[in-house]
């Protein structure tokens, strides 16, 4: 469908603009503030998990040591073992809460980043008297002359400051 009305557009003299969302990501201001706070919940879930892995694996080492093994008394020893086991279901526990956590913020991002991007599309396709704009993505092959992405982040970037400043006066009115 999107190629059939990007061919009739092209045919009926209508121009068209393409953006590649992965570098409006990457490369505007509001992706690089998602990305460094997504980074920044990965690095504080990680230590916990890392935290967790860690003691898990001491508790190991003591149970694969034999003598440390042969000095435990039997009820040490089902103590230990009791506690590796819960170790481990707790780590388990932990990693399919990391992963879902990061794949929901992931998503987030990318919802919020392609909100901006069609805002900021529509402007560029505004000024430009643009009638149809497509995600690279959906595109097999375009002219890069049809390539507006950088206007798109320009756009983006512009919005993302005038945020910060509507932001930075509320708090220092406060």
């Amino acid at each position: 469908l999107v190629a059939c009305l990007a061919t009739a557009s092209v045919f009926s003299g209508e121009s068209i603009g393409i953006v590649n969302f992965a570098t409006c990501i990457s490369d505007s201001k509001a992706g690089k503030a998602e990305q460094t706070q997504f980074d920044s919940m990965k690095k504080q879930l990680g230590s916990h998990l890392e935290q967790t892995e860690k003691e898990l694996n001491d508790l190991v080492t003591k149970l694969n040591d034999s003598d440390y093994m042969d000095g435990l008394s039997p009820e040490a020893e089902a103590e230990l073992k009791e506690k590796t086991q819960r170790l481990h279901e707790e780590l388990s526990r932990y990693q399919n809460q990391y992963y879902q956590i990061l794949n929901q913020a992931q998503m987030k991002v990318v919802q919020l980043i392609s909100t901006k991007v069609t805002a900021a599309s529509e402007l560029v396709a505004k000024d430009k008297k643009l009638n149809l704009v497509l995600q690279k993505e959906a595109c097999f092959f375009y002219n890069p002359d049809l390539d507006i992405t950088t206007l798109v982040i320009a756009k983006m970037d512009k919005s993302f400051d005038q945020d910060a400043k509507q932001t930075e006066t509320k708090e220092s009115g406060k």
